[in-house]
């Protein structure tokens, strides 16, 4: 059972980390403001669940593997890279959702990321493997076991969902600025030249 003190600790850690900027929070702020935080959500749950999964891949044998096989960690990486590269070019050319008798067009039409997408995505966020393996060597005691484990995760996951939505909430405040075309588009190249630069900092972890 996790002590109130160790709770406290897990609760700061993955409020510090979820709501700080990383590749989630650029994608989310631009999801908010080109789709609005409804049709966001969820993205916000895949992050989360995703998130969630990871953590306990992690506590249970993963993250040690992937410190005994730094190249598999590697890997994955350059992995999560590319792909973040390549969102961030989807998003310099994303325009905001055409009207179609009277509604949106179709998420997948105007790219928005779902459920499934979001939680996938975690696996190749260098972020995400920083927060899992992080919380398992800060908060977890060796041979803690299955529960201790799921109670880490859960509190994690439980913690972000709010953190990381305060993001798809703010972008979605901004839709209404951003509705003119021209400020949507310098808006979005902003968000692509952000998510790029969240990169960054993770390169050398």
């Amino acid at each position: 059972m996790m002590t109130l003190p160790t709770l406290l600790a897990v609760m700061a850690f993955a409020t510090v980390t979820s709501i700080t900027p990383g590749p989630n929070n650029m994608m989310l702020l631009a999801s908010g403001v080109n789709h609005g935080f409804k049709k966001t959500l969820p993205h916000i749950a895949g992050i989360s669940i995703g998130l969630m999964v990871l953590l306990l891949a992690a506590g249970l044998g993963l993250g040690a593997l992937l410190q005994q096989w730094p190249q598999l960690y590697l890997a994955l990486k350059v992995l999560g890279v590319a792909y973040m590269v390549w969102l961030a070019w989807k998003l310099w050319h994303a325009e905001a959702p055409t009207e179609v008798d009277g509604d949106q067009a179709s998420p997948a039409a105007a790219g928005l990321m779902g459920f499934w997408g979001a939680a996938a995505f975690q696996w190749v966020n260098p972020k995400a493997w920083m927060i899992a393996i992080g919380a398992v060597a800060g908060f977890t005691a060796p041979g803690g076991g299955w529960t201790a484990m799921l109670g880490l995760a859960l509190v994690c996951a439980l913690v972000n969902a709010p953190c990381v939505g305060l993001w798809a909430l703010a972008g979605a405040k901004l839709s209404r600025f951003l509705a003119e075309p021209s400020r949507r588009r310098a808006f979005n190249a902003v968000m692509a030249l952000s998510l790029l630069a969240s990169i960054w900092p993770m390169l050398g972890a």
